[in-house]
């Protein structure tokens, strides 16, 4: 047992290192892509298009080779998930170009009690009172880091609405789907990303040139920005499916909590790539928040052991006694009644 507990924290761990280094390294490529010192590609829709095509080639090659199998999930709750990831990914570049950077970081930190309040109005979720406080000072933590003006419009809170509920929306059906279906992460990625790739490579060049003007077909390739944008792809895999990964194991509110240690890792590589500016601000905002995750990862904890002694008697394994009884039962059971016993599931 406690072999198979260092495993799964082992597989935890790797699940969110692989989220934290693919999403700080695709931000920093992204940067450098788009930037105006980069290679000025300003098309963020359709290269997330991009990004779910690659994605979706990965998903095609590992089915077809056995690594991965597909699993059913009915084509109509596909689409409904697809829509609510394209509205959140629209909804977020809408609401950076209508808003300032300030109000844009509010509105991301608004996703935790957002999440919150949707698990526990959908899954009637309860929380403790160290896990609502550790959520706190996360946001304000993050909030110190990174929020500078705010000035805001009806447009662009209409939008920057829109993107919250539908991200935090979009983050609690991939766990719902995972446990409703049992199906991997992984597997149901590569039946979403089908449907996110072709919707937003044709929706995604008329929304980019409604966000600035410009249509793909007018930008100048080169071999630099070719290998920047391979780059971004192969990171957004990484990215994708450690971010299915993470939901499925944990909860869509640890996955906001703990994933701003990535917006972290951003201002200190932004420091120190980009020479961009890191205050003394920064730096204690940085500090609570980390602080904010230690209290979060604790409180949880405390809270699982908890629950485990709320209810006593539930046996969760069986004993050793009860397998080899269980064996023998199997073993001396006709042939007919064996075939008769296999799960369908």
């Amino acid at each position: 047992m406690e072999s198979e507990n260092k495993k799964s924290a082992v597989s935890d761990v790797g699940a969110w290192a692989m989220n934290v280094i693919s999403s700080v390294g695709i931000i920093m490529a992204n940067k450098q892509l788009m930037s105006a010192n980069g290679y000025a590609f300003s098309f963020a829709t359709t290269l997330t298009g991009f990004h779910f095509a690659v994605t979706a080639l990965v998903g095609l090659v590992s089915n077809a080779t056995g690594l991965s199998v597909s699993k059913h999930v009915p084509m109509w709750e596909l689409f409904w998930f697809s829509i609510v990831a394209n509205v959140s990914i629209t909804g977020m570049n809408l609401s950076l170009m209508l808003n300032s950077v300030g109000f844009y970081q509010i509105s991301k930190l608004s996703m935790i009690p957002v999440v919150c309040l949707m698990e526990w109005i959908i899954h009637s979720k309860q929380y403790s009172k160290e896990v609502k406080l550790s959520v706190l000072v996360v946001v304000i933590g993050v909030g110190v880091c990174t929020v500078t003006d705010v000035k805001v419009n009806a447009k662009g809170f209409i939008c920057a609405s829109l993107a919250v509920l539908s991200t935090s929306l979009q983050q609690i059906t991939i766990g719902s789907l995972q446990k409703k279906y049992s199906i991997g992460s992984f597997e149901l990625l590569s039946r979403t990303a089908p449907i996110q790739a072709l919707s937003l490579l044709i929706l995604g060049p008329f929304i980019d040139y409604y966000l600035n003007g410009k249509f793909i077909t007018n930008y100048k390739i080169s071999s630099g920005s070719i290998l920047f944008i391979s780059l971004s792809c192969s990171l957004a895999v990484f990215c994708n499916v450690s971010q299915y990964l993470c939901i499925g194991r944990f909860s869509a509110t640890s996955f906001q909590v703990l994933g701003h240690m990535k917006t972290i890792c951003v201002l200190t590589l932004g420091w120190l790539l980009f020479d961009s500016e890191l205050t003394f601000k920064n730096i204690m905002g940085m500090v609570i928040a980390v602080v904010g995750m230690v209290v979060y990862s604790w409180a949880v904890e405390a809270e699982k052991i908890s629950n485990s002694k709320t209810v006593p008697h539930t046996k969760n394994s069986l004993t050793e006694e009860e397998i080899r009884l269980l064996k023998e039962g199997v073993e001396s059971m006709p042939l007919k009644d064996l075939e008769l016993s296999v799960s369908k599931g």
